[in-house]
């Protein structure tokens, strides 16, 4: 007789993921919601378009936003002012958000009364463009006070994005950031997608930005 054995068995992480990412599909789609990825490096100014587009598009689309951050409710709280259902999502240390922690947010949503959930994703240009959510696309947010080359840097999240938008674009003049470089790069690493440059500050570049959005969000719901 032999003796029995422990053999140990390592599940596939990211298939779980895509488990909990097709969960929040089926979802959406069941409620005609559109989700959307909002992923950039920290202090790109994800939260100040969101603070500008939502009002913007308040009597066009109805909005929530859950909010991915490490510690702290501080964005949560601005976006909160908004007069929208917003939930902050702690990752207590880690990269990203994954598929299970938005899926059960979503169920705490007012689903019935939304058209489209905005996710705005761990400060990182990493992590997160590798996990999927369930989300109708990912949109690359880069800022002019970045580098210009940080879509072929980080290409997985530029070549993933359904659009790109480089925001502050006021501060050009005050920047080292070659524009038109950073537009090749852009195309180099994903010709499909559209690119807008925008200003939250100054609203320079949110009429064809929010145009666009409406549409995207229109024909994935």
């Amino acid at each position: 007789m032999t003796t029995p054995r422990e053999i140990k068995v390592y599940r596939d992480l990211m298939g779980a993921n895509a488990e909990w990412a097709a969960k929040t599909r089926a979802l959406l789609a069941e409620r005609s919601i559109a989700m959307v990825n909002v992923i950039s490096a920290p202090g790109s100014g994800k939260t100040t378009l969101l603070e500008r587009m939502i009002p913007a598009l308040a009597g066009r689309l109805r909005f929530a936003v859950l909010e991915g951050d490490l510690e702290t409710t501080r964005d949560a709280e601005r976006l909160d002012a908004l007069d929208i259902p917003v939930y902050q999502l702690l990752t207590g240390g880690s990269c990203h958000l994954e598929a299970k922690l938005v899926h059960h947010a979503l169920l705490d949503l007012p689903l019935d009364d939304l058209e489209v959930v905005i996710v705005e994703n761990v400060g990182n240009l990493v992590c997160p463009a590798e996990f999927d959510i369930g989300e109708a696309g990912k949109l690359a947010i880069l800022s002019v006070t970045e580098g210009e080359d940080k879509p072929v840097k980080y290409p997985l999240l530029f070549h993933e994005a359904v659009a790109a938008v480089i925001t502050k674009i006021d501060l050009l003049p005050y920047v080292p950031f070659k524009l038109e470089e950073c537009r090749r790069y852009l195309a180099q690493t994903n010709p499909a997608a559209p690119v807008f440059e925008v200003s939250s500050l100054t609203g320079a570049g949110m009429d064809a930005w929010l145009t666009w959005f409406t549409a995207f969000v229109a024909a994935h719901r």
